[in-house]
């Protein structure tokens, strides 16, 4: 199971962001959608390893959130309120999201303490999303635009005529913004995860 627990960076010199993240993440197929857990904090549960990179790409793209992930167990049934559950990842995500809020690419991940197996790999995960978020929290507007239609399943040159730019000049923004990077990377993350839940079923 994946836990997020999300905080605000710089919330004392900043307006509270988080009723406007959980507005437009409340559509999101979680387990349990994200709720404000304290101050301006938010947390959420998945199984699913895709949904969590993409969540934590959307969340860094954003530049005002520090992501801890916590992998392990939590007490099933899950209760209604994300802010009402309990168990190893739970704790893991809190150890997780302090230490993000001091990391280059504000992403950190934890794993169930008393699990070193999974500690190995939680640190790997970890690693691969610092390399990750390192290349998505220095794009530029222009670069996310044109990954985001890429994204959107559009190709380059339909892409292109969206944004009234030469093919040409698409190809460079994507080059720009490390997409081919950003694609190989997601899928390692991606890999990571999947392994880290297949091995504690």
């Amino acid at each position: 199971m994946f836990v997020l627990t999300v905080d605000q960076r710089r919330s004392r010199h900043d307006i509270d962001r988080v009723e406007n993240i959980l507005h437009e993440l409340r559509s999101t197929p979680l387990l349990r959608p994200f709720e404000r857990t304290a101050g301006d904090e938010i947390q959420a549960v998945t199984d699913n390893p895709q949904l969590v990179v993409d969540l934590v790409l959307d969340l860094l793209r954003r530049g005002y959130w520090s992501v801890g992930i916590g992998l392990g167990p939590v007490e099933e049934p899950l209760p209604a309120q994300t802010r009402a559950g309990r168990g190893p990842a739970f704790e893991a995500a809190r150890v997780a999201v302090e230490r993000a809020k001091k990391a280059p690419a504000r992403i950190a991940v934890e794993q169930e303490p008393a699990d070193t197996t999974l500690a190995e790999r939680a640190a790997d995960i970890e690693g691969a999303f610092t390399l990750l978020g390192t290349i998505v929290i220095r794009q530029t507007p222009d670069g996310r635009e044109a990954i985001a239609l890429m994204d959107a399943g559009l190709t380059q040159v339909a892409a292109a005529q969206q944004l009234g730019i030469t093919k040409q000049a698409m190809s460079k923004r994507l080059l720009t913004a490390g997409w081919q990077a950003e694609l190989a990377g997601r899928r390692l993350v991606e890999r990571l995860l999947t392994a880290a839940t297949d091995e504690h079923r």
